[in-house]
């Protein structure tokens, strides 16, 4: 049976998880110790990821160590110890294990650029209690659906833009049309486009012709500084100072990204002080997050590394699910016909105006492609969590303080890249994808 793995205690049927898991990994066992657990060594791991392009390609190197290792296994990378979990039952007894506030993966090297430069932590950097009070407040405005309803009409023109865009690049009405070379690319900058107008009300003009400098600079420094922090999370402090490159490199990403963000922010700020003593029926329409804090009292500091860090965040996630649905579609012909169909009956075809978010519950194919496309092409597709205390998984201690990194598989035990039916259930009826290798 498919299962997509989720992390909530109502996904997890403890009965059926115990026993698999009492049943293949000897819960009555003496529990062995970390020096006991399979892996690489660490010259073949780092070989992997610098020699042979692993750094590309991390998910595919997670399941092949899960299939040469077992189910838990060792890696070292650097300075770092991580152990890699990749079995639900596995994950459910770690997870049932941690605290009322759980300690993520810490991007260590992120948050030391905080407190050198006197940055606020955002929600990718800020851990324990300040981590829980940030995802407190700002899961309302961004999560709930009458939240994300109120960006609608911000991102509709984002949208409108993208399809202008697609359009001149495809020569509409030329016979042949041009191909659009990069549309992975195009979904990037939409991406920011889109993340801008939601957190700031700022338009950055990535969808232009000619998009302006400071954007393609902030372009840049997201690209770059997942590179930049692989490598310094690999480097002991001492080494920093013998080969400062890598640390440089990622203050320098982190600077131009709170620099780009600060602005806007500012100007933001401005447009608050102005408009101090309105009521929210005399604001200007078109709703942002950034005002939303602002009137929550929130500090500018907070607001600022918050808005870079979700900046950061919004990018990939957009750009990578766009284009994964479009090469499945494009495989699909049928399920694009009949997602067309469903689109054009809802909205009138040829509709110019604008739809409202209420449309979606009468989109139930496009909700489950979409679905569909995020089981087999998870945006994030691992998470982990630095144990507090001394903790048991399967057959092994893992002692505390060290990194437990579990995968998000679209089946278990196969890997991500290969499609796979799936029946998704979406209101009212079942529809059956096919999403199927041929």
């Amino acid at each position: 049976m498919t299962q997509t793995l989720k992390f909530t205690s109502r996904v997890f049927h403890r009965l059926r998880w115990a026993s698999e898991l009492g049943a293949s990994e000897g819960l009555d066992s003496m529990p062995r110790s970390l020096a006991d657990m399979p892996g690489p060594s660490m010259p073949s791991f780092l070989a992997e990821l610098f020699c042979k392009g692993g750094l590309s390609r991390l998910h595919e190197l997670q399941v092949q160590g899960a299939a040469r290792f077992g189910r838990v296994w060792l890696a070292r990378f650097g300075t770092m110890r991580t152990v890699y979990v990749a079995a639900p039952a596995l994950v459910e007894q770690l997870l049932r294990q941690e605290g009322p506030l759980p300690e993520r993966c810490s991007f260590s090297s992120w948050a030391e650029h905080r407190r050198r430069h006197q940055r606020a932590c955002g929600l990718l950097t800020a851990e324990g209690e300040e981590w829980q009070k940030l995802r407190s407040l700002l899961a309302p405005l961004l999560l709930r659906p009458q939240a994300a309803a109120g960006y609608a009409e911000t991102l509709d023109k984002v949208v409108g833009d993208l399809v202008r865009l697609l359009r001149r690049q495809r020569g509409r009405g030329t016979r042949p049309p041009t191909l659009v070379r990069d549309v992975a690319g195009e979904f990037y900058k939409f991406g920011l486009e889109g993340i801008a107008a939601v957190l700031l009300g700022s338009r950055l003009g990535c969808l232009e012709a000619e998009v302006p400098s400071d954007t393609e600079t902030f372009i840049r420094a997201v690209g770059s500084v997942f590179v930049s922090t692989l490598l310094t999370m690999a480097m002991p402090n001492w080494l920093r100072r013998l080969v400062p490159g890598p640390w440089t490199r990622l203050c320098r990403d982190w600077d131009q990204m709170f620099a780009f963000a600060q602005q806007h922010v500012e100007q933001r700020e401005a447009e608050e002080v102005m408009n101090h003593g309105n009521s929210e029926k005399d604001m200007p329409t078109g709703a942002h997050l950034t005002h939303f804090l602002f009137r929550e009292k929130v500090s500018a500091q907070s607001i600022l590394g918050n808005v870079t860090e979700l900046l950061l965040a919004g990018v990939d996630t957009v750009s990578n699910t766009l284009s994964w649905a479009l090469y499945e579609l494009s495989r699909h012909p049928e399920v694009q016909r009949a997602l067309h169909s469903e689109i054009t009956t809802t909205l009138g075809p040829g509709s110019s105006a604008h739809p409202q978010a209420t449309a979606l519950s009468q989109l139930p194919l496009l909700k489950a492609v979409l679905k569909e496309v995020l089981r087999l092409y998870p945006v994030v597709p691992g998470n982990s969590r630095v144990p507090d205390k001394d903790i048991r998984v399967g057959d092994y201690i893992i002692p505390q303080n060290i990194l437990t990194h579990f995968e998000v598989l679209p089946e278990p035990g196969a890997p991500p890249v290969r499609p796979m039916t799936r029946t998704v259930l979406v209101p009212e009826r079942s529809i059956n994808l096919q999403f199927v290798d041929r």
